[in-house]
């Protein structure tokens, strides 16, 4: 008898050793194997740095956008293919078009330029109502400087294409203990030539208008 159990109880063990080993879905009469496969969580995806600058650069430029030197453009003229441009604005502030020569195109929205295209074509007598589409393909940094007596005089992003004369201050840590608040400068390079705009701190602050705007390219001078 105890002969007996001692055999049963090794055939059970014998039994549940083959079962654990035996691989799930598979199929011993066939020979496949049919391995359900395990549960996948969904993979967090991660934009490398480039891929993140790219967006950035395709993102499309508001449209009170301000064109800035180095911007480079698409100009389209309707059924012209001779007349369709791919432009940079050059450090003058212009364009060169055919027919029409250089046109300013620094300060303009691409709207604004769009318009000067089409009315010199027009005003030449080169085409009658011209149809013109103009497109920022790739946009400069837009950058300000702040120079003189800053704590961190350098040069500062303009966010959205906008920033205050007030903010650029702040960025650059505010004034030392010698600045003249009253007599501060912006430098400002435009079609006509260079122009200097005072601003005075103290004035603004007690002013209920809104402050100075910055454009790119200009230089704050706190003396």
């Amino acid at each position: 008898m105890k002969t007996l159990i001692s055999s049963a109880f090794a055939t059970l063990i014998l039994v549940g050793i083959a079962s654990a080993q035996t691989p799930v879905g598979t199929s011993g009469t066939t020979g496949t194997t049919r391995t359900t496969p395990p549960a996948t969580t969904p993979a967090t995806t991660t934009a490398s740095p480039s891929a993140a600058k790219a967006s950035v650069k395709a993102a499309p430029p508001s449209i009170d956008y301000k064109l800035a030197m180095g911007d480079k453009l698409r100009v389209d003229v309707y059924k012209d293919a001779q007349l369709s441009q791919t432009v940079q604005v050059r450090p003058d502030g212009k364009i060169t078009m055919p027919l029409i020569g250089d046109i300013p195109a620094v300060g303009r929205t691409s709207t604004e330029l769009r318009d000067a295209i089409a009315s010199a074509l027009s005003e030449g007598g080169y085409i009658k109502d011209p149809t013109i589409t103009v497109i920022v393909t790739e946009m400069t940094p837009q950058l300000v400087y702040v120079t003189g007596e800053v704590t961190r005089p350098g040069s500062y992003v303009l966010v959205n294409g906008q920033l205050s004369i007030l903010q650029a201050l702040a960025m650059a840590g505010g004034f030392t203990d010698f600045a003249n608040k009253k007599d501060i400068r912006v430098l400002r390079k435009g079609t006509s030539g260079m122009q200097t705009l005072k601003f005075n701190y103290k004035e603004a602050l007690e002013s209920t208008k809104e402050p100075l705007q910055l454009q790119a390219g200009d230089t704050v001078v706190v003396k």
